[in-house]
Parts: structure tokens; C-alpha cells; sequence
């Protein structure tokens, strides 16, 4: 595009239109996505008119039209009477390709410039095509605008300052003000040499004087033509709900973020608009690339013959434009390909792939393709895009109510929305599609311009038959199913199984010998069934229609010789002429329960395939011989007899369900039912006693929910040894379990709610190895057995008026069993995740606080954070819970006196939380342990101690000094320290670590520790740990622990020992944080060292040795302060 030659004047009118613009107004919004663009140009051309327009740019378009391709010149394609700056900026939004001429005074042309910054821009945000021509200018000149193009450059910038002198000169304070001006100009400029930056190091053309100006014009039109000949694909007539998922798809594309190969996968069921998607992304981004390819319909074609060859054949010719080169076989394909697409950075779609032949043929790799290149994968079935074949997985959605309608009315109506007479109707044809925009455009087509009667025939007729072309393609994922064991899952699950637990019908499934895990898999993997997050199966609407259609098309005019019986007046019409036959393999028939219908028995006579029975509101009369001995699955709500009849043959029955019966006793003949899994009874009113489970021992799953007569359990329930869900759930008449029902180690689920007699959970409760769901809210049960806490199992508890995970309910437990006389309480307890014996009471607002009860919980117990009202109240708390740990100590001594061994040294020095032993030759014994998180300088005061931790046969012991603000130090005689935490300027706490020596009889071999107490007596908290605590807890709950001690907190910390220990001496070192270099210098300075002996209590170093230099004055005065009276 060239600035008029005529005048400069003309020049400084168009770039004051284009100040105008400069923020590109609401212009830049229009062209935010060329989806909303028609595209009038192939190529736009910006250029300097006096430089190149008579010459070189006049043989440039005169070519580039003679190939047909439609160029936009200023002087030649402006409409009369439009706005200059608007119509140029348009016309290069709505170009294909924009073609740069940057020539000696490009830069001189202000206008210019600022078309060069709307190129640029179309090129980052829609993914316009630059191609710059360098003509007589070097590309360096350009980028750093230097030599004769920096000098036309110049001029533009002189230009410039001077109407930003005369426009304050002129208007005065009807403008912005100078610095407002100034400011716009300057940032014009970063502008404008930030897109000459950008343009000159794109892949152009450089026509120097030496070059024939002839073949730079064919190279041009070449690579032109060769860009506009990916002509884009046809999407759709109305692509509703497109664009949002296109930008979906291209933030995982990621194509502007990095030059890596990234594959994409597209998964959804048939008719759920991939394809489309995918066209609509090969067009957007495809120009980006130096080479692309859309395959479509690769699943069809590779079933052709020579199909296989064709698809590589495709991919070849697209790529590279190229028919020379001929693929004998797909193994020589896949060479050639290999050898190919590594030299081009390229976009590939591979439209619905089946198998993975298929995208080993044809992408067998991300090391086939150049960087930044991107292969886009279209299926049905997920399995091909599993094991890292993909980097990322796009899931497709059905369309929501308000897309499906658009769409429905553009094809129903030929407009956005429908017409008021077919309104509701319309929402009802919308609602059987289930979002489906296949669904969606077929039925639309099909209901076009015919009258309200005929829609509400056609929404009859496809409650029995669907549409057929729809039918038709949806049916392409059953025929790709692996064998007739999928196919008959999946036929199964349409017909009987949507809405029930995946279990219970893989294990239905798996009696009828359907290997139904691999099999549900497969369908799920295929888009043909869901699984939801309470493992529910599920399917689509119209899929399910497909699939009962497929059993209707096989006999549609006998329904008795249809595989599986569903509809109600088919079902109707076989059980009352009993012309059932062998072909029925399942039959359910739901009809309203008031007045149950009759049917005889010997309607089953002939149905000796039958599996699957599902009724309900049905009574059957006569004979239970009748039915068959295939029987798998038996679902018969309101089930009107009172036991099963004994000649009614269940050997290999799987499933008994059983929901509203009659029944009083199940069976009073039993059979030995080795296959049954699940075994329902709920809701049956006059059940009294469960059946003898001795007969049942691979029985998974009994639910006997609401039975409100039953009050007894068999004793046999402890022969369940497969059994995982126990439901007693409202068995309001039950007054106990048996004792051997806790010997069930396999139960995983236990609900006991509402069983309102049960009063009491025994402590064998413990021995339920699996057991991870307890339920048993609203029971006569008052107080949680000790059992419930101990089990390392369960996960999720409801029970004595606490419900929720373990870890969040198990405190509040303990809690109540140290408050007896306040039950049911309700106490903000916090926890530490992975220690569900970690228990934070704050006690501080209880008035029923009592610790009389500590004795009995505090071994089950890692650690205890109690806060307390008073200091009085602290006092006792702390002086109960040293009893209860002496006491404690006392039955364990009495147990084991030898039984720890000494922990490996070095081991634990590594540590953060264990401890650190050396054993003397009297006896005596110095342990370290480290509460907080590790730092460097908690491992440079580790070692420091180390190498001193012995203790003298006077008593005396050598450790570290203060070394401030390092680390500061305290310590006291016996087993406690009593200090007030300092204040040091700049830092925080971090580590506090313990020293303790003691002295024990030679036969005690273990180091002594059992527990620590951290006691505030500013905040009135006590902490409580077990030395095996310390070794459990993270980061972020020592965090919590040294957070609680601030500076003027006056804490004392208590070592506990085992009986026949003595603690002579403890010592405290409180470690700071501090910068990484600070901490390297601190390895290089002398070591310095103090003498412990037997001055007074809470003081810190008495003596000091080996020290190089005093300390400060500063120094001296902190240590005064921190010092207790």
C-alpha cells in the first residue's frame, strides 16, 4: 500500500486521522476474530507510492492478479466517500495475507507506519500471513533502522515533534496538554519501531540491485498462491456454539507458548460435532504453519481397498504438493512420511481414528514432525488416545439448552429461535436430542415446514423408532465394538442397567460370562456408556434408543423372538399369550403398584435363555419350576410372596433384589447359592430374621434397609468372609450384633443408622481390618467405643452425633472421653494430616474443663495441644498430666524394661526428628532431639554439639555458647528449662533444639525419652508429644508449634523420662532463621564453646572458653533482657 505521491501535506492529513485511531478505537474489537470478518482480500499490499509504485509494485499486483488471487491497493480499491483510515484498517483485517515492501523512504511515510502496526497486530491476534519484501534495503536497516532507511525514519520522527510543537501552538488548552501530547508521540514511536522489529525478522524476500526483479515477483506470486491453496474446509451453514469450543481447543494447542511437537486428542461420542470443531480449527490456525492436512474420515477409508496407501498418499500430496512420489505399501509409507514431515513445522488433523493401526501409519510419533508443529487426533474411542500417544485430551460436551435450541430452530425454522405456535414443542424435540448436535440437525431437517400434528407424530413414533440416519451413524461405535460380549453389554446396560451401580452389574455381567470390567471399560472408553462420581452408569438418550433398536430391527414385527424385552405393551402382549421363547435372554416390566397384575408362571416356560428378570407391580401365579435355571439377575420390587418358593431354582443367581416384599422368611429351603454376590431386602416390613449365611459364602454385598420387624441377625453372618457392605440402616427392632460379625475382615462398609436399639459397638470393632465407612448416627449408642479411635482403618465416621473423615472427627472423640461430664460438647479441634491421633483442644471457654479422665486416653495419644483458661487452671492441667505420664511409664516399665534398643547414630543425626544417643561407661546417658524445621544453621549447631555430647565423670559437660543472633541458649538442672523467648531484631524462630543428660541402671539399654511438654505459660497452652511424634510431624505442623512461642512468652519445656531414668541436666538452644550468605560466613568464624556446672537455675553459660573476642555491648544488653529474675 503507498502514500500519495502528490503532496506532503496530504501525508500529515492521513496521520492525523490515524492520532486519531491511534488507540484503534472500537475498530480493534470488530477485528478480534476473523470469524466475524468476510474476508474480501487475498493480499494486501502496504508500500511507499513514490518509491515502488510505477515500478516494482505495479508488476508485483499486475501478477499477483493474473493468477487470480484479489489484491488491495489504496488508489485502487477504495469505495468513494470512505473514511480513509477506517477503510484501510479494515481491508487489512479482512486480507489473508499482508506483503510488506519496505523500500529506502518505507519509513519516511508516517501512514505507513501505521498500517505496519495494524499488520502486525492481525498477525499476533487472528494469525494474518506477513510477508515482508526487503526492495534495495538491507533487513538490518530495517530492524535497527539504520542507513538510508533510518534516515527516512528520522524524518517521520522530526515531522512528528514539530505537530506536536503547532497542534499546543493552535488549540492551546483545547487539546491535551504538551506532556499528554508528548507522551502519546513517544509511545507512537516504541510502537512503530517495535513492528519494524518485529516485520524484518519474518521469513521475506531482500531484492537487492544485483537480483532480476522478475524472479523475486515469481517467487512471490509462487509462495502467495502456495499459502492461499489451503483453501479452508466447509464448517457448517450455522455453526452455533463453535467459536467457544475453537478457543478452548486453542489454549490447549498452546501454539503461541511453545515450540514443542504437541499431539491433541478429541474424545466424544458419534454426531457430537468433533469434525466439526476440528475444520473450524484447521482453518483458523492453519495458515500458521508451513504445511497442513486435514484427513478426514479415516476410519471409513482404511477399511477401502489400497485405502490405507491412499490416507499416506493424502497426507504426502497436502504437506508437500507433490504427486511424483508413490507409496508402494504402508511400511514404505511410513518411512517416507518419517522422513518427510521432520523438515516441516505443520498442522494435522486426523479425522476419526479407530484403531491404532491407523495412527501408526500416519503419525507414528512426535519425532516424525519438526518443532512447533501440531497433530490433532478426532475419535470415539478414548483406548486409542491412552499410554501418552497424546499430550492432552479434549473432552467434547453436548450443547446446552440454549445453543441446541439455535441451532434446532436454524434448521427447523431457518431462523435463531422458533416460531410461537411450535414453542413447546420445539423445547420437547430439543430435550429427546440430549444436546446432540447431530441429533440436533437431522430432526431439525426432518420436522422443516410441515405442521404441529406431524411434530407431535414424529415425538411419538420416536419413543419406538428413532430417526435412521441418525440411527444409522451412532450405530458405527456398537459395529466397532470388539466381540459380541461387548456388544451384549452394552445392548444389556441400554436395556436394564442405566442408573445402577457399576459393581453390582459388573458383577451381574460377569455371571452371564461377559468379562463385564473389560467390557464397561471398553464401552466408556467409546463414548457409549458414562460413569459418574457416584459410579453410577450412564448413556445418552439416543444411544440408548440405538441400541434398543438394534434388538427391535431383528424382529420387528414378533417381539417374543427379540433378544431382550423392554417395552411395556411388547411385554404385555408375550407374558399374556405365552409365546415367550428362547430367544428372550432378558424381560423387565414396571407397572404401577397399586394393583399389581397377574401373570402365570408358565408364561417363562419356554424362556430357558432367560438371565435377566426385572419387574415390579406384577404377581406371578403357579409354579416357580417354570422359570429358568439361567436365571442371573432376579430385581422384583414389591415382590408379593412370603418366601421364595423352594422350588424355584436360584443356584446361579448373582443379584437378589427383593425391594417393598412380603417376605417374612427368605428362604425356608435353602439352597446352596455359591454364585449369589448381592443379596437386597430392603423395605420388606414383615422380614423378621436375616436367612442362614452359611449357604452364601461369596455374598459381597447384603442391604437390608428399613426392615422394621427384623430383630435378629443370624449368628452364621461370620461365614461372609467375602462380604464388603453390611446394611442394617432404619432396622429400628434390632437390639444387637452378633459377637462374630466383628470377625469380618473383609467388610469395608458397615451402616448401622437408625438402628435405634443398638446401644452398644463392642471393642472387637477392631479386629475389622478393612473397614473404612462406619455409620451409626441416631442409634441407642451414647459413648464411642476406644476401639473406634485404635482402628487404623476407617476413613469416614458417623457416630454418636460426630460425622465426617476420621481425621476431623477422632479428636472431638477423645475430647469427650476426657470431659465426661460435658458430652456432646462442641470444641474447635484442629488437626495434622496423617496422624489421626493427633489431637488441639482449646479448653479456654469450657467450664466442664476436667483432665480427671486423662490417664485412660493419654496412650492412645501422638500429641495434645490444650489450651486453658487461667494459669491456675494450667497449673493442674500440667501437674494431671505428668501423673498420667509417670503412671503410663510405670505399666510400661513393668511390661518391657529392655525391650527399646539404641537407634543407629548416624542415622539419626540425618534426622530432623529423631534423636541422637551415646552411651558412657557409668551409665550416663546425653540424648539431642530437634523440634522445628531444619536450616543450616540448625546443622551447623548439631554438629558443634556433637562434638562435645559427652558427659565429664564430675558432672560438667562442654556445649556451645550463645551466638547471637544465631542461636541463643538455656538450660537448668533436672529435666525442665524455664526461659522468656527474646527478641532479635531481623529474625524469627525457627528450631528449637534439647539437650538432656541422664543417668540410668546398666540393664536399661534404651535412651529413656518418652515424651515432651511445651508449656507457655503466657498463653496458658501446654503441648504435648510423644517421642514418636517427633519423628511424624511436617513442616508445616512445626510451623504451628515454635509460631506459638513469641517474643516475651515466658515457656518452659519438660523432658519425660522412663522409670529408673534421672535427668540431671537440660539444655535449650533456641535457633533463628538467617540469609544464605550470612550463614556461610557464620561456617568460617572460630567455634565457641561454654561450661555447664551446677550454677543457678535458668541461667545460661556460666563460663566461657576458647572465645576470641568479647561481646558487644549490644550483645550484653539482650542477654540481660532475655534473662529471667
Amino acid at each position: 500500500m503507498s502514500s500519495p505521491t502528490t503532496s506532503s501535506s496530504y501525508d500529515l492529513q492521513r496521520r492525523r486521522t490515524l492520532l486519531l485511531d491511534l488507540n484503534l478505537t472500537p475498530l480493534e474489537n470488530d477485528l478480534a476474530s476473523l470469524d466475524y470478518i468476510t474476508r474480501k482480500h487475498d493480499v494486501f499490499l502496504s508500500f511507499r507510492g513514490e518509491d515502488t509504485r510505477t515500478s516494482f509494485i505495479s508488476h508485483l499486483s499486475a501478477s499477483l492478479q493474473n493468477a487470480g488471487i484479489i489484491v488491495f491497493k489504496d488508489d485502487q480499491s477504495l469505495e468513494r466517500g470512505d473514511r480513509v483510515s477506517s477503510t484501510l484498517l479494515y481491508a487489512i483485517g479482512e486480507s489473508r495475507i499482508s506483503v510488506i515492501v519496505f523500500s529506502i523512504n518505507y519509513a519516511d511515510s508516517s501512514w505507513c507506519l501505521q498500517e505496519l502496526l495494524k499488520i502486525m497486530e492481525c498477525h499476533k491476534t487472528i494469525g494474518q500471513v506477513v510477508l515482508p519484501v526487503f526492495y534495495h534495503v538491507d533487513p538490518s536497516e530495517v530492524r535497527h533502522q539504520t542507513g538510508d532507511f533510518g534516515k527516512s525514519f528520522q524524518k517521520s520522527l522530526n515531522r512528528l515533534s514539530q505537530e506536536e510543537e503547532s497542534m499546543v501552538l493552535k488549540w492551546g488548552n483545547n487539546v491535551l496538554p504538551g506532556d499528554g501530547i508528548r507522551a502519546v508521540n513517544q509511545d507512537t514511536v516504541l510502537k512503530w519501531r517495535d513492528a519494524l522489529c518485529e516485520a524484518s525478522g519474518l521469513a521475506g524476500c531482500v531484492v537487492l540491485n544485483s537480483r532480476n526483479e522478475n524472479e523475486v515477483i515469481k517467487d512471490i506470486v509462487e509462495n502467495v498462491t502456495r499459502l492461499l491453496d489451503k483453501t479452508d474446509l466447509f464448517v457448517a451453514n450455522n455453526p452455533v456454539g463453535v467459536e467457544s469450543r475453537v478457543q478452548d481447543m486453542i489454549q490447549l494447542l498452546d501454539t503461541q507458548q511453545t515450540n514443542d511437537v504437541l499431539l491433541l486428542g478429541m474424545w466424544g461420542m458419534g454426531g457430537i460435532g468433533k469434525t466439526t470443531i476440528a475444520k473450524a480449527i484447521y482453518n483458523k490456525i492453519g495458515r500458521n504453519f508451513e504445511g497442513r492436512s486435514f484427513i478426514a474420515n479415516i476410519r471409513e477409508v482404511w477399511e477401502k481397498d489400497c485405502g490405507q496407501v491412499n490416507l499416506q498418499e493424502q497426507l504426502m500430496y497436502d504437506i508437500f504438493k507433490e504427486t511424483t512420489t508413490k507409496i508402494q505399501n504402508v511400511e514404505s509409507g511410513i518411512s517416507i512420511l518419517k522422513g518427510r514431515l521432520c523438515h516441516k513445522r505443520v498442522l494435522l488433523v486426523l479425522d476419526d481414528v479407530s484403531k491404532l493401526d491407523q495412527l501408526n501409519a500416519l503419525c507414528g510419533s512426535c519425532k516424525w514432525f519438526a518443532p512447533g508443529s501440531r497433530i490433532i487426533i478426532t475419535t470415539r474411542d478414548k483406548h486409542v488416545l491412552r499410554g501418552n500417544r497424546v499430550d492432552r485430551i479434549y473432552i467434547m460436551k453436548e450443547m446446552d439448552e440454549t445453543e441446541s435450541l439455535e441451532l434446532f430452530s436454524w434448521h427447523a425454522f431457518k431462523q435463531t429461535s422458533p416460531t410461537e405456535d411450535f414453542s413447546e414443542i420445539s423445547k420437547n424435540v430439543v430435550m429427546y436430542s440430549g444436546g446432540l448436535p447431530l441429533a440436533l440437525e437431522v430432526l431439525g431437517s426432518y420436522l422443516f415446514d410441515r405442521e404441529v400434528l406431524e411434530w407431535v407424530c414424529v415425538l411419538e413414533k420416536l419413543k419406538i423408532i428413532p430417526n435412521h440416519q441418525l440411527h444409522e451413524k451412532l450405530k458405527i461405535s456398537y459395529d466397532g465394538l470388539n466381540d459380541d460380549t461387548e456388544k451384549s453389554t452394552f445392548l444389556d446396560i441400554a436395556c436394564f442397567f442405566i442408573g445402577m451401580d457399576r459393581n453390582d452389574v459388573i458383577q451381574i455381567l460377569n455371571g452371564c460370562g461377559f468379562f463385564a470390567e473389560i467390557g464397561i471399560s471398553v464401552l466408556v472408553e467409546r463414548s457409549l456408556v458414562t460413569v459418574d462420581d457416584k459410579n453410577k452408569l450412564g448413556m445418552h438418550d439416543l444411544l440408548r434408543d440405538m441400541g434398543r433398536e438394534i434388538i427391535r430391527e431383528k424382529s420387528p414385527m414378533e417381539p417374543e423372538e427379540r433378544s431382550r424385552l423392554w417395552f411395556q405393551e411388547d411385554v404385555l402382549d408375550v407374558l399374556s399369550e405365552h409365546t415367550g421363547t428362547k430367544a428372550v435372554e432378558g424381560l423387565t416390566l414396571k407397572l404401577p403398584g397399586h394393583n399389581a397384575q397377574r401373570f402365570s408362571t408358565k408364561a417363562f416356560e419356554n424362556m430357558k435363555k432367560l438371565r435377566l428378570l426385572q419387574l415390579s407391580g406384577v404377581q406371578l401365579d403357579g409354579d416357580f419350576k417354570y422359570l429358568s435355571r439361567n436365571l442371573r439377575w432376579l430385581h422384583w420390587n414389591g415382590f408379593p410372596l412370603t418366601c421364595l418358593p423352594s422350588n424355584f431354582y436360584q443356584r446361579n443367581i448373582v443379584s437378589i433384589e427383593l425391594e417393598n416384599s412380603n417376605v417374612k422368611l427368605l428362604w425356608k429351603e435353602m439352597q446352596r447359592m455359591e454364585q449369589l454376590k448381592i443379596l437386597n431386602l430392603s423395605h420388606s416390613h414383615y422380614l423378621t430374621q436375616t436367612p442362614d449365611f452359611s449357604n452364601m459364602p461369596n455374598l459381597e454385598k447384603l442391604i437390608l434397609k428399613d426392615c422394621p420387624r427384623l430383630s435378629e441377625v443370624s449368628q452364621s453372618i461370620g461365614h461372609l468372609k467375602k462380604v464388603l457392605l453390611i446394611s442394617l440402616k432404619d432396622c429400628i427392632s434390632l437390639c444387637n450384633l452378633p459377637r462374630n460379625i466383628y470377625s469380618l475382615k473383609s467388610l469395608k462398609t458397615l451402616i448401622l443408622s437408625g438402628c435405634l436399639k443398638i446401644d452398644k459397638l463392642e471393642e472387637d470393632l477392631e479386629q475389622m481390618k478393612s473397614l473404612t465407612t462406619l455409620m451409626a448416627g441416631n442409634t441407642g449408642i451414647t459413648k464411642v467405643p476406644f476401639s473406634v479411635v485404635r482402628s487404623k482403618s476407617i476413613g469416614f465416621i458417623s457416630l454418636c452425633g460426630y460425622e465426617g473423615f476420621s481425621r476431623d472427627v477422632f479428636p472431638s472423640i477423645i475430647w469427650s472421653w476426657m470431659s465426661p461430664n460435658h458430652q456432646g460438647f462442641s470444641l474447635p479441634v484442629q488437626t495434622a494430616s496423617g496422624m489421626s491421633s493427633l489431637v488441639s483442644l482449646d479448653a479456654s471457654t469450657s467450664i466442664f474443663h476436667d483432665l480427671s479422665s486423662i490417664s485412660t486416653v493419654l496412650p492412645k495419644l501422638q500429641s495434645l495441644w490444650l489450651k486453658c483458661g487461667s494459669e491456675l487452671q494450667l497449673s493442674q492441667d500440667a501437674t494431671q498430666i505428668l501423673n498420667a505420664l509417670s503412671a503410663a511409664s510405670s505399666v510400661e516399665l513393668q511390661s518391657s524394661a529392655t525391650a527399646s534398643q539404641v537407634p543407629d547414630v548416624h542415622s539419626l543425626i540425618e534426622c530432623r526428628s529423631q534423636v541422637q544417643v551415646s552411651t558412657t561407661t557409668n551409665s550416663r546417658k546425653s540424648l539431642l532431639f530437634q523440634m522445628g524445621m531444619n536450616s543450616l544453621i540448625a546443622n551447623i549447631l548439631k554438629e558443634r554439639i556433637l562434638q562435645n555430647l559427652t558427659v565429664e565423670d564430675y558432672g560438667s559437660f562442654s556445649l556451645p555458647c550463645d551466638n547471637y543472633p544465631d542461636w541463643l541458649a538455656f538450660n537448668s538442672e533436672g529435666s525442665s528449662v524455664i526461659f522468656e523467648v527474646p527478641q532479635v531484631e531481623g529474625r524469627s524462630l525457627k528450631t528449637i533444639m534439647c539437650i538432656a543428660y541422664s543417668s540410668s541402671p546398666n540393664d536399661i539399654t534404651s535412651d529413656g525419652l518418652k515424651n515432651v511438654l511445651v508449656i507457655n505459660h503466657t498463653k496458658t497452652t501446654i503441648q504435648l508429644y510423644k517421642k514418636e511424634a517427633l519423628s511424624s510431624l511436617e513442616n508445616e505442623e512445626w510451623q504451628r508449634v515454635v509460631s506459638n512461642m513469641e517474643p516475651g512468652d515466658k515457656v518452659e519445656i519438660v523432658v519425660v523420662f522412663g522409670n529408673g531414668f534421672i535427668v540431671m541436666k537440660t539444655a535449650i538452644y533456641l535457633i533463628y532463621d538467617e540469609p544464605v550468605g550470612e550463614i556461610l560466613e557464620q561456617c568460617h568464624t572460630p567455634d565457641k564453646n561454654v561450661l555447664v556446672d551446677s550454677g543457678d537455675e535458668n541461667e545460661c553459660a556460666a563460663k566461657r572458653i576458647s572465645c576470641q573476642g568479647e561481646p558487644t555491648d549490644d550483645f550484653e544488653q539482650k542477654q540481660k533482657r532475655r534473662k529471667l529474675d
